[in-house]
């Protein structure tokens, strides 16, 4: 309970009437909710009954409707007269009689039983006679071939078809039946309007679908031919063909289901607010029919709503009263006796819990603080044995290419040495002492590769300094031109200016140039001449000053090759550690090269090359000012020669048309 320091020094306790008001007003709402939602789950219930009973009448009635008009066509087909009007020709004079006869019984027949009209069709589909003879709309005369319920008849002795009339235009059920060894097909034409009427009148919303879920009956004109469900448009041109609906454009229903209900709707009507509906449907026994209806939920739920809101409210709240009552005699004379008692005991109990509190918040802080710098040195160990690590496994590949590299200048300081010893015993010292010199040059040569691989496999300094952008590039090159040579993949080498330097750890970045030329070459092994661009598989390298217009003081450095390419579920993933896409790979590489270049203060980043392959791009802090290393001695000749010196080492491996400076 919270309590307040008055003018005086004084503390103030809440009303405890306010806080009991509180309570009952909450328990009353509380109340009348659950009360409301019970009272609305039996409401449902109980119309759901109700209109399941009226569902099952009224498939009864229509279904009484359907099986009466069913047996007339059969009975029909089998009348001689019928049958002899079906084998006429209706130009024939002879046959005269009997088709007036014939069409004056159809008339009599359709007024006696309801149907809307009854004609009969040659084998060929010409109508011959029909009850509707002699008025504007008459079948007489007319092809109905097409017609679906006509081509069933013909072939299985009965068929039937809901479709609109092409003279009427309303829409009816065609029942046809085959007549006998005469050939031709009799045709009962049922039309819904009284049954519909009725339902308008009983005030529900009832419809009936066929199987398609096209609405051929309904209640309301305006759903006539909606759809339940999307019709697809293979389907609609089949409709079309038959000329089942005419013209119409099958909309949907307007049904809106409600959220969280399976059976409750709301019924768009034009441009009125949708009112709330229980659905419920059933089929038709002996069609593939269903028959809906709509009861609207109206007020009866909202009645019984509000009359439990009303009950339970004032049960609720006269309870609480009476509770109130009871427990406020009693507690107010105990409260009276131990008010300054209890309010010194809750200011003493409070002053010692806040500084407990402010003890266990000083020491957790301080141990956090600890536990964070133990976990911030251990993850820079971890982030340097990780890189380590990586490599040293790379150390294994590199070896192929160094041995490479080496081979040839140890055959040739074979060489050399074998002819110095042939010149000296014939006393040609000049020619000797040639000899001597390049064995000198070839073992610089091999001193100088055995040094990039110690460099490249002793740990990272951890310091970020101005290096020189060239020198990296033409040690992790050294390290990668003899396996590019072995597989015949050229390098293309477009660095910047002399001089350039860039801000980080020297040996960790040439372990990431390493690591994306090895990727590169990977990417194009194994492809044949041709793929990817005339000149075959091929990897770049390419150095950029302007990184963006937004960082001048960025330096940009991508490597490209042209191979198939990394979907894009791979890029977005490729940096994460132990992912791989290399049947032998760690998956440390990259994450390793990530690292360092964040390290270093850059980015490194994969993208899609338009032109096909991949390129991975990193981003470095550019050295604006020139800084002379007083301990690496470099000036700008020593780059120039280091660059020139790049430029061949990339040439040697792609080939004399393939180096770019």
């Amino acid at each position: 309970m919270r309590r307040e320091a008055g003018p005086h020094g004084r503390l103030h306790v809440p009303s405890r009437r306010s806080l009991v008001l509180l309570a009952s007003l909450a328990a009353i709402l509380l109340a009348a909710w659950s009360a409301g939602r019970v009272a609305e789950r039996w409401a449902l219930a109980d119309l759901r009954r109700t209109a399941q009973a009226a569902l099952g009448l009224q498939v009864g009635a229509l279904r009484a409707e359907m099986q009466k008009q069913a047996s007339l066509p059969l009975a029909l087909a089998a009348d001689p007269e019928i049958a002899a009007a079906a084998a006429a020709t209706s130009g024939d004079p002879s046959s005269r009689p009997l088709l007036d006869r014939v069409n004056r019984r159809l008339a009599q027949v359709a007024e006696a039983t309801g149907s809307a009209v009854i004609y009969v069709i040659r084998p060929d589909g010409i109508t011959v006679a029909a009850s509707n003879a002699g008025t504007s709309g008459s079948f007489l005369g007319r092809d109905y071939a097409f017609r679906p319920y006509f081509r069933q008849a013909m072939q299985d002795g009965v068929g039937s078809q809901f479709a609109l009339g092409t003279v009427s235009g309303r829409a009816g059920l065609y029942l046809s039946r085959r007549i006998g060894t005469a050939g031709g097909v009799v045709v009962v034409k049922i039309e819904f309007a009284a049954v519909e009427a009725a339902w308008r009148r009983a005030g529900d919303g009832v419809f009936v679908a066929d199987g398609r879920g096209i609405v051929l009956v309904a209640s309301d004109p305006a759903w006539h031919l909606a759809t339940l469900r999307q019709i697809d448009e293979t389907e609609r041109s089949r409709i079309r063909e038959a000329r089942e609906f005419g013209d119409s454009p099958l909309p949907a229903m307007p049904l809106y289901p409600i959220a969280g209900t399976t059976d409750l709707v709301r019924v768009g009507q034009g441009g009125q607010p949708a009112r709330a509906a229980l659905l419920l449907d059933a089929p038709i026994p002996g069609t593939g029919w269903r028959l809906f209806t709509l009861t609207p939920l109206g007020h009866a739920v909202e009645r019984e709503r509000a009359q439990a809101w009303i009950i339970a409210a004032l049960v609720t709240g006269f309870a609480c009263l009476g509770l109130s009552a009871l427990a406020g005699r009693g507690r107010r004379n105990r409260e009276r006796l131990a008010q300054a008692s209890a309010q010194r005991d809750i200011l003493e109990a409070r002053v010692g819990e806040r500084t407990r509190e402010l003890t266990d918040a000083n020491r957790m802080l301080r141990l956090e603080m600890e536990e964070r710098r133990r976990a911030e040195a251990e993850r820079e160990r971890l982030g340097r044995e990780l890189a380590q690590a990586g490599r040293l496994a790379a150390l294994g590949q590199f070896a192929a290419s160094m041995a490479h590299e080496i081979n040839q200048p140890l055959a040739a300081i074979r060489s050399y040495a074998d002819n110095a010893a042939i010149l000296v015993r014939r006393g040609r010292t000049d020619e000797a002492e040639e000899n001597a010199f390049a064995i000198g040059r070839l073992t610089d040569r091999i001193g100088g590769l055995t040094r990039q691989l110690k460099g490249f496999a002793r740990r990272s300094s951890g310091r970020r300094e101005p290096v020189v952008l060239a020198e990296i590039l033409h040690n992790g090159l050294e390290l990668v031109a003899a396996r590019a040579a072995a597989a015949g993949i050229p390098l293309t080498v477009q660095t910047g200016p002399a001089g350039l330097r860039v801000l980080g750890d020297g040996p960790r970045l040439e372990q990431v140039v390493v690591n994306l030329l090895q990727n590169a070459l990977d990417a194009v092994a194994g492809q044949p001449p041709g793929h990817g661009s005339p000149a075959g598989p091929r990897v770049d390298l390419r150095v950029d000053l302007h990184a963006s217009a937004e960082a001048p003081d960025r330096v940009r450095v991508e490597v490209r090759d042209n191979g198939p390419g990394m979907p894009e579920a791979v890029r977005a993933q490729v940096f994460d550690a132990f992912f791989t896409t290399k049947s032998d790979g760690l998956g440390l590489g990259l994450a390793i090269a990530r690292g360092i270049v964040e390290d270093c203060g850059g980015s490194l980043t994969v993208l899609d090359d338009p032109a096909g392959g991949t390129i991975f791009r990193m981003v470095l802090a550019k050295v604006l000012a020139k800084v002379r290393d007083p301990e690496e001695g470099l000036d700008r000749q020593t780059i120039l020669e280091q660059q020139e010196s790049l430029g061949q080492k990339a040439g040697r491996a792609a080939g004399p048309a393939e180096a770019t400076t």
